[in-house]
């Protein structure tokens, strides 16, 4: 198949990368895959190094420039389905397709948890543009069905698939040394985008209740950082707390601490950094936001605290830190249950079949 990705985002995390991540595993099948994006996004910097052809053009927000641009692509270039990931690169290609006679389907997926509107409008773009959907989790397909009122049938729950043979647990103190972390103190971990509702402040005000010999690592960057870091300079952290900005490579920061914590108040599907540290077989304390519910169960695969509970928060952290055969049981336990649930090819498998259904559906209709 000739899939094209469009994303009209000029942000980076889970969702532009989980558009790399599957871009390459179906090119690597056979299909000619690409992407349109603004260029002056961050995807369109990195796309080359996953080996993915991207196409420059104005689509970061929602004016003529940008559907003209699409128009004129989708003119002269055939493909088979066009997925489609943001609000505005949703409605772009939903209406450039619409001037153009609706020649290639379109496979819409929904990567967060914030609620979709219920107006007319959106309901013709989710129901009458858009071929099916994917949602990031099934907590937020079960929202479109009940919430929205969109047919089931055309909705398809599909997290993000984690290479479960290179996300593993390691050499702890190896890790630890290579990336110049201290080898005598328990450190606690988390890898997510500097984004308000991640969580870091609440995450942040519970480790400064925890005793002096914890260490933080923060890995990631993003528009809360100035804030975060004078939060912890505030509270006299500055000297326990690592900020190692982002990082290409993530798996050893996972194996160099000894718990993850990811205390997100808003806007998860099933989040792949949580993933990826249960597969590293991190014993987790997270919240139930969004689709964190299918990889966390409460005293089986994670600790589950309240959104925004700082208290409960700093509590369950303790609790994995004074119990050493609890953070070993939880660890195994996340690491079976993501490995069962959440593969890379397990994830490509689906979004092949969901892509192919798409086309040949719309080769149907056409003839």
């Amino acid at each position: 198949m000739i899939i094209v990705h469009t994303e009209a985002s000029l942000g980076w995390g889970g969702q532009e990368l989980r558009i790399l991540a599957e871009s390459q595993g179906l090119m690597r099948r056979g299909h000619d895959v690409r992407l349109i994006c603004p260029p002056e996004a961050r995807i369109y910097a990195e796309a080359p190094a996953w080996g993915l052809p991207v196409i420059a053009a104005p689509i970061g927000r929602k004016r003529p420039a940008g559907l003209m641009s699409m128009v004129k692509w989708f003119r002269h270039n055939r493909c088979d389905v066009i997925s489609t990931h943001s609000s505005t690169d949703s409605w772009l290609a939903a209406l450039a397709m619409l001037v153009l006679g609706r020649p290639f389907p379109i496979v819409r997926t929904r990567h967060i948890s914030a609620p979709v509107p219920t107006n007319v409008l959106t309901r013709w773009l989710y129901t009458g543009a858009t071929s099916r959907i994917v949602t990031a989790g099934e907590a937020l397909r079960k929202e479109l069905i009940e919430r929205n009122g969109f047919p089931a049938a055309r909705i398809d729950s599909v997290p993000t698939g984690i290479d479960t043979a290179r996300f593993r647990p390691g050499d702890r103190n190896a890790a630890r040394k290579s990336l110049g972390l201290p080898a005598g103190r328990p450190l606690v971990g988390i890898v997510a985008t500097l984004r308000s509702w991640k969580g870091h402040l609440y995450l942040i005000e519970a480790f400064a209740g925890l005793p002096k010999t914890v260490s933080l690592v923060i890995v990631g960057d993003g528009p809360m950082r100035a804030q975060l870091e004078a939060r912890v300079d505030k509270l006299g952290l500055r000297e326990r707390t690592v900020f190692a900005g982002n990082r290409t490579d993530v798996v050893p920061w996972l194996q160099a601490v000894d718990l993850f914590a990811l205390p997100s108040y808003a806007n998860e599907g099933v989040p792949q950094a949580l993933v990826q540290a249960m597969l590293t077989g991190l014993p987790c304390v997270t919240t139930g936001v969004g689709s964190i519910a299918e990889v966390a169960t409460d005293g089986r695969t994670a600790l589950v605290v309240p959104p925004k509970d700082v208290p409960a928060l700093r509590f369950a952290l303790g609790r994995l830190l004074d119990d050493g055969v609890l953070r070993q049981q939880l660890g195994e336990a996340a690491r079976a249950h993501c490995a069962a649930g959440f593969s890379y090819e397990g994830m490509l498998d689906r979004m092949e079949k969901i892509y192919l259904q798409a086309s040949r559906l719309a080769g149907e209709k056409r003839r």
